[in-house]
């Protein structure tokens, strides 16, 4: 049977002060749909895979502090196919574990590995990469497919994966290499040479193969998930999880199973996925989702600019106003207890200023 999982656990420090170690920004109703009505991110990656895959199919890993909000914000996801860290491990242990659960009660699971950060438009091409990937699978079932975004710019902020050979399935071909964040000449050429896709962190593969990769690569966490699973599903299992999944190594899937795998000939495929995409992963990458005033704003809640452009003004208070006059090319952000500004050009150092207010102030404002 065809799976997926949204990997739900982050806690979205860039998106500060709206994003809170309680409440992070996947279950933030922060993005407009169709109707106009907002929603979260989390909802929108549930209602892109359910264009695939019966709910049955669909998994949630998160944190175990997340467990109630996503229940509440999925209610047809199945209580079993909640899938819950008791700290943060890093993606190879998160795969890892639910790709364990789930061969758990399917061992021949093929498995979607998709995020919960993501904007997807239109997700009808979503969907038909994500299947054509399955199908891919089903040709080579010893494979780890990831999905490959078709580059619209020389972004320096992600991940690249380098198109090899062919595979006689079109829009799947064999990875030749993986390539880090790289700087603005490299993204250039990586660009002009059309051999290149960001790399999206999403996955398809064999519950199974994942597992069995995690053993050839990452043997100490390949053998904490086994005695986890060797539990019975229940209380007993869950102290397992507790007094196991803590010690685990702390690497990326990608560290951890793909680049070694790459060096395999064909082991490693991409399929192409040419979408709009957003990784909401700060305030500027945020802002395209959001209400424009029509003088270059973009605005989320009561807000007036006079005289100013290039601002992100976001309140979640509907009875706030938020007003600026000469301001320009800011984020402006207000909630019930912090207001931030901050150059927009500034926007990734809202982590380092997280830290600061934290050492000043304690946990409170995180």
């Amino acid at each position: 049977m065809r799976h997926a999982v949204i990997m739900a656990g982050g806690s979205g420090t860039r998106l500060w002060p709206l994003s809170r170690a309680d409440r992070p920004k996947q279950l933030l109703d922060v993005v407009a749909g169709g109707d106009g009505v907002p929603h979260s991110l989390l909802a929108e990656a549930w209602d892109r895979l359910r264009a695939v895959l019966p709910a049955e199919g669909i998994w949630v890993c998160t944190a175990a502090r997340y467990a109630g909000q996503v229940r509440a914000a999925l209610p047809e996801l199945r209580p079993d196919r909640l899938v819950l860290e008791p700290v943060a491990r890093d993606t190879a242990n998160a795969v890892g574990l639910t790709a364990a659960l789930v061969a758990d009660v399917d061992p021949e699971a093929d498995l979607a590995v998709v995020s919960a950060d993501h904007v997807i438009r239109p997700v009808e091409r979503f969907a038909e990469a994500l299947r054509t990937a399955f199908d891919a699978l089903a040709d080579r079932p010893r494979s780890l497919i990831t999905l490959g975004i078709t580059p619209t710019s020389p972004a320096t902020g992600f991940g690249y994966v380098q198109r090899g050979g062919p595979t006689g399935r079109p829009g799947v071909t064999e990875v030749a290499s993986f390539r880090e964040k790289p700087d603005r000449a490299t993204a250039e050429r990586y660009l002009a040479s059309g051999e290149y896709l960001w790399n999206s962190g999403m996955f398809v593969w064999r519950a199974r193969t994942v597992l069995d990769a995690l053993a050839d690569h990452l043997p100490a966490s390949a053998e904490g998930l086994a005695r986890i699973t060797a539990a019975p599903a229940g209380p007993r299992r869950d102290t397992v999880l507790a007094e196991v999944f803590p010690t685990l190594p702390k690497i990326s899937v990608d560290y951890a199973v793909l680049e070694p795998a790459a060096t395999e000939p064909g082991r490693v495929l991409v399929v192409d996925l040419d979408v709009d995409w957003l990784d909401v992963g700060s305030w500027p990458a945020l802002a395209s989702t959001l209400g424009d005033d029509g003088a270059g704003n973009a605005v989320h809640g009561l807000s007036v600019v006079l005289d100013g452009a290039g601002n992100i003004v976001f309140s979640d208070d509907l009875g706030h106003l938020v007003a600026l006059v000469g301001v320009r090319d800011s984020v402006v952000v207000h909630t019930a207890d912090v207001t931030m500004v901050c150059p927009v050009g500034d926007a990734e150092r809202i982590k380092q200023l997280l830290a600061a207010v934290q050492e000043r102030h304690g946990p409170r404002f995180g």
